[in-house]
Order: structure tokens, then C-alpha cells, then sequence
């Protein structure tokens, strides 16, 4: 029996192909899209969950197109307590 993938609809970390369902853009057309949007802010896709973080993503748009007044900024890496 062929394993079922999991409903991603709802996560915080959805697929690209989901992303763009949820902006309803054609996935290829989403791809050269975000490449373009990540210049002006949207979140990049985060290497350890594998996925933009959907809040932020959101947020982004929120912001583009003036229904907030806070900028949303990605985390810039891991902490080093040792620089301290």
C-alpha cells in the first residue's frame, strides 16, 4: 500500500507548492516569484525546517501591502554566547 503524504495545509512550515496554493499562483510561476520578493523581504526558506515559516510569509504580505506597520525579520543564524 503506497504511503499517504500528510496534510500540510495547516503548517507553519508548508511546502512551496502549498505556499503557492495558499497565494493561488501556478507553483512554477511561484518559484521565480519568491526569488524576487525574498530581495524585498519575505522570508527565505529556513534550512533546518524546510520551509518559509507561514506567520512570517503572511506577515510579509501584510506589510507589502500596508495592513501592518511592523517589519518582519528572519532569524540571522545560530547564537554564539561566546562572542559575548
Amino acid at each position: 500500500m503506497a504511503r499517504r503524504q500528510p496534510d500540510r495545509s495547516d503548517s507553519l512550515f508548508p511546502s512551496e507548492a502549498e505556499i503557492a496554493r495558499r497565494l493561488s499562483q501556478d507553483p512554477i510561476d511561484w518559484r521565480a516569484k519568491a526569488i524576487v520578493l525574498e530581495r524585498s523581504g519575505l522570508p527565505r526558506i529556513d534550512p533546518l525546517m524546510g520551509g518559509r515559516y507561514w506567520p512570517a510569509v503572511k506577515a510579509f504580505f501584510d506589510r507589502l501591502y500596508g495592513l501592518r506597520d511592523r517589519d518582519v525579520f528572519q532569524p540571522d543564524g545560530e547564537e554564539n554566547l561566546d562572542a559575548l
